[in-house]
């Protein structure tokens, strides 16, 4: 029975190989000649390096997304559009400059998320769960936060004039986002509620507190994490009859009403849906609070699309707020589950989080100019995700692969993991996956190891960067590097001496092209 099961899979695999699924002109050598010398003359444009002061510079997150999720996501995004996968181009694969970024901690060969963002958003490396404070704080010890905060990117560009935001899909709390504007010494004190007594009495504040009161005029926020703000017990505005998504505050205060009443005056505006977020005018908004789900926002395959925004409708909203700032604006925007979706072993969640971010990414391109917006796509850190076992040109990713195995004689699918909870034995053996409907949604891909929770990978992750000073992303880096470039580029932060010519005025790269040529003839002429 094995050996005929091989014979009848050899015969298919033999049938498909007979029969290449692949467009007729790509059997014509000149076909590849030519996008080739296509790309050279790309490649060459590149020299011209783009030297302007960034006005914006974005910075788009990709929890969990390396490099491999990448390869995996543009593969999915060309199937959802008919094509094969393979030869599509994700929007970040545009990007002019890719490097490669070092993500362990201070502390740790592989990251955790905290850690690695207080890398990224703040140039200092740090010790795993801990947001905003050098590796001199102990995770959990809140003796050891005073004295050795860091500030980040984004506070530095609100400190020269911009505007700044935050937009996520996970709780707007959660590790990635909340380094931009706390420094705790533990990434899960989400409220008072989740603090021991202990650091509560040695004066230390939750995660939800330090949001409104570090730096509290953030012009745009937006994500999940409702139920951190309100006190305990507080019923939730959507789900009002579910007391897993009441208030957490153990301290009696409404953070969603101090911020309301703080800008109440100032053009401000606090929703929870997307209607009343889709109902703004950017145009008469200075501050946004978007809070939509209780924790984090739902996957992008499992979202109410009348009542939640996706990804790229907040991009899109809080871009057109930001971008009124003559000075410009920072935005920090976290494709936050896609490492959700990897720990649960549950990648088709995973790789449509990815997917969707780039759709996000494509939005921002059309929003901005790459004359002047510094745009960065990275990942804090990769997972143990990967796909192979020689799958023809077309195979959907979330396929089986062509072979059995020559072990226990059962298929299995291009994408597996090294851990996680994809782990099942049915009678003392591997699952046969073709038993089981292995791309619905939530399926667990299989894993070697079994654990409850997919862990992170320790490779370096993918910088894709294009915009003003892009070039200076390049090669192998530490992953505090990044925001000191961002930062450079933008002339806010430590280096602003290349902000001004020799005779001391400001540089031209601040204004429009064409306002530049003008004013350069005018001084030639005179």
């Amino acid at each position: 029975m094995k050996v005929a099961a091989l014979l009848i899979l050899g015969c298919l695999v033999w049938e498909g190989l007979a029969k290449p699924q692949f467009p007729e002109q790509e059997k014509d050598p000149d076909f590849w000649k030519g996008w080739a010398q296509r790309s050279l003359k790309t490649a060459l444009t590149l020299q011209e390096l783009n030297k302007n002061i960034a006005k914006n510079v974005i910075l788009f997150l990709g929890d969990g997304m390396g490099i491999s999720t990448v390869t995996a996501a543009r593969i999915l995004k060309g199937q959802m559009n008919g094509l094969s996968g393979e030869e599509t181009q994700l929007e970040m694969d545009k990007f002019p400059y890719v490097a490669l970024s070092k993500t362990y901690n201070t502390n740790a060969q592989v990251p955790d998320s905290a850690g690695t963002a207080t890398a990224y958003l703040c140039g200092v490396k740090a010790n795993e769960g801990t947001v905003g404070v050098s590796a001199a704080s102990v995770r959990s010890q809140c003796n050891t936060t005073q004295g050795n905060e860091v500030t980040s990117i984004l506070k530095w560009a609100k400190d020269s004039g911009k505007s700044v935001g935050i937009v996520t899909t996970t709780r707007v709390n959660h590790a990635t986002p909340s380094a931009a504007y706390a420094h705790c010494v533990d990434r899960d004190w989400y409220s008072d509620g989740d603090m021991p007594a202990e650091a509560l009495q040695n004066g230390c504040k939750d995660i939800a507190r330090q949001l409104f009161e570090n730096i509290p005029d953030i012009n745009v926020i937006m994500g999940g994490g409702r139920k951190y703000m309100y006190p305990k017990n507080t019923p939730d505005v959507e789900y009002p009859g579910d007391k897993k998504h009441n208030g957490t505050r153990k301290d009696g205060r409404n953070l969603v009403g101090e911020w309301t009443d703080r800008v109440k005056d100032k053009r401000g505006y606090y929703v929870w849906n997307k209607k009343d977020l889709l109902s703004l005018n950017p145009n008469n908004v200075d501050y946004l609070l978007g809070l939509f789900e209780p924790a984090d926002l739902s996957y992008e395959l499992e979202r109410n699309i009348e009542t939640d925004p996706s990804l790229t409708e907040m991009v899109d909203v809080a871009i057109k707020i930001l971008k009124k700032n003559e000075r410009g604006f920072y935005l920090l925007v976290e494709g936050g589950r896609i490492d959700h979706g990897h720990h649960e072993g549950k990648a088709k969640q995973a790789l449509h989080e990815a997917v969707e971010m780039d759709r996000a990414i494509t939005r921002a391109d059309l929003l901005t100019s790459v004359y002047d917006t510094l745009t960065v796509v990275t990942a804090d850190h990769s997972h143990v995700f990967s796909f192979g076992g020689y799958t023809p040109r077309g195979n959907s990713i979330f396929g089986l692969a062509p072979i059995l195995s020559d072990i226990d004689q059962k298929p299995f699918t291009s994408i597996l993991y090294g851990n996680g909870p994809g782990f099942k034995l049915v009678n003392g053996s591997r699952e046969n996956v073709s038993t089981v409907d292995y791309e619905q949604n939530n399926y667990l891909a299989q894993s070697a190891v079994p654990l409850r929770s997919e862990t992170h990978g320790g490779e370096d992750v993918a910088i894709f960067s294009k915009g003003p000073m892009a070039h200076l992303l390049h090669g192998v880096q530490e992953q505090h590097y990044i925001p000191h470039v961002m930062a450079y580029a933008a002339c806010i932060g430590q280096n602003k001496d290349h902000c001004r010519t020799k005779s001391g005025s400001s540089s031209l790269s601040h204004i429009s092209p064409v306002l530049a040529v003008l004013l350069s003839v005018t001084w030639l002429l005179c």
